[in-house]
């Protein structure tokens, strides 16, 4: 059976109030004002266990129709309607009680700590269950306080408190039923703290970030118009041709004319074997300059030019 609902069981810092009502704009006057109301000013019992008010009314529609509501209406656990003035001293055997039958029903139906948060309302100050909140506010009264705090922002009863609209705060926080009771009890409990001395705090402000300065950027000036851009491709150096080049082509006739002309005065001088070897290497040259004029013709360095 859970038995969260005792633990470390801080008490409030006096700095804690001012501190945490400074988030809704009030001051710690009006918030001693609601706890005093709302739970006699104390998160604790004197046993040490998170105060707590068992209302069998919301066990009834917790559990709903069924063996169970059936069995805690028996055991006058619940009942369908609110009750007044039907509580004991001690609503802790009723809990125990209630929890035999269902554990999570019963943390619901009660109010718990120094704003007497009910169970079910749980998630509306950021607990996914209520034994998760009931353990927090059974290790600090801290974690009760931020609770009330973030339920009157829920409720949107932030201003009320601040502008001491204690009507308001009853009618919303307690309900309709109390007929200006709880609002004038927490009127005299506000005037009786507006005369005690408040606890002195400073809010701190928040340091500035410290700006981290950005590092200065070199500026590189543009290539100049000789060279090539970076994003294009390098150029190319065309090439001349073999066949186009003066010295070739002079080497070529001196070569075809000195040669023809040495060969027609003199090979009737040599016998057949030496003219075939003359005619043979006139043969291999012209055939040599006959294939580099066909290689730059194919690549298109050379163009024969129309006569």
């Amino acid at each position: 059976m859970f038995t969260g609902y005792k633990g470390a069981a801080k008490r409030l810092d006096d700095i804690d109030i001012p501190k945490i009502g400074a988030e809704i704009g009030v001051g710690e006057d009006e918030l001693h004002a609601f706890m005093d109301v709302e739970a006699a000013g104390a998160g604790f019992d004197a046993n040490g266990r998170v105060k707590m008010l068992f209302e069998p009314h919301v066990f009834y529609r917790e559990l709903g129709p069924g063996k169970k509501r059936d069995r805690a209406v028996k055991d006058g656990l619940a009942y369908a309607k609110w009750r007044p003035g039907g509580y004991p001293t001690d609503s802790y055997p009723r809990l125990m009680a209630a929890m035999q039958i269902d554990e999570t029903a019963a943390l619901r139906s009660a109010s718990w700590g120094l704003g007497q948060i009910m169970g079910f309302n749980c998630a509306a100050v950021g607990y996914a269950t209520p034994q998760a909140m009931i353990k927090a506010f059974a290790a600090d009264e801290e974690h009760q306080l931020r609770a009330v705090v973030a339920f009157l922002k829920k409720k949107g009863l932030a201003p009320a408190l601040k502008a001491h609209n204690w009507l308001k705060i009853e009618r919303v926080y307690n309900g309709g039923g109390f007929r200006g009771t709880y609002a004038a009890k927490m009127a005299a409990a506000f005037a009786r703290w507006q005369k005690i001395k408040d606890t002195p705090w400073t809010p701190t402000p928040e340091p500035m970030p410290l700006l981290t300065p950005e590092p200065e950027i070199e500026v590189i000036p543009a290539p100049a118009e000789e060279g090539p851009s970076p994003n294009t491709e390098p150029l190319v150096t065309e090439r001349k041709p073999v066949l186009k080049h003066r010295r070739v082509w002079a080497t070529i006739a001196g070569f075809t004319g000195g040669g023809g002309a040495f060969s027609l005065a003199s090979l009737a001088a040599f016998e057949w074997q030496a003219v075939a070897v003359i005619v043979g290497a006139a043969v291999a040259v012209a055939l040599f300059f006959w294939a580099i004029y066909r290689r730059e013709i194919r690549a298109g360095l050379f163009t024969p030019e129309a006569k």
